[in-house]
């Protein structure tokens, strides 16, 4: 079981980075960009397979990434975008956004429905999961994650 955990982090570490390497992130950021994925992944996946409950996973994943983000930018001083935007890559889906193209093309608009609103859904929690992760004072990251030079 737990086997599982360390595989898809370390697949979702290497997928993230790949990403992040494709949208031009500081290359001596590369490998915080894949942890910042894969600690994202793991949440949403612990949660979706023991509660079966993805959507939850997606709100938990995109919220500790989002946490995680914001520290690393604040230690790191970088934008918290080189971070998130390419640590949210191993949560978007993009299999639910294929297939609901594929069958509104298809004209197929009983699986158009189904697999739209999946994808609406899982779409909204990731937001939900990074809204509540920008809720907390930068100022509180500042203070913990700060270099001790700041005055």
């Amino acid at each position: 079981m737990y086997t599982n955990y360390i595989i898809e982090f370390i697949v979702a570490t290497i997928a993230t980075i790949g990403f992040a390497i494709v949208f031009s992130a500081p290359q001596s950021e590369l490998f915080f960009c894949g942890i910042s994925g894969a600690i994202g992944w793991i949440f949403y996946s612990v949660i979706a397979s023991t509660l079966a409950a993805p959507t939850l996973g997606n709100v938990v994943g995109s919220f500790f990434l989002t946490v995680f983000s914001r520290s690393l930018a604040s230690k790191r001083k970088n934008p918290v975008t080189v971070y998130l935007i390419s640590g949210i890559f191993p949560l978007v889906p993009g299999a639910g956004i294929y297939y609901t193209s594929y069958y509104l093309i298809m004209n197929d608009m009983v699986n158009f429905t189904n697999y739209g609103l999946s994808t609406i859904k899982t779409a909204g929690a990731i937001v939900m999961g990074i809204i509540f992760g920008m809720a907390f004072p930068q100022s509180w990251f500042n203070t913990v994650f700060a270099p001790s030079d700041r005055k």
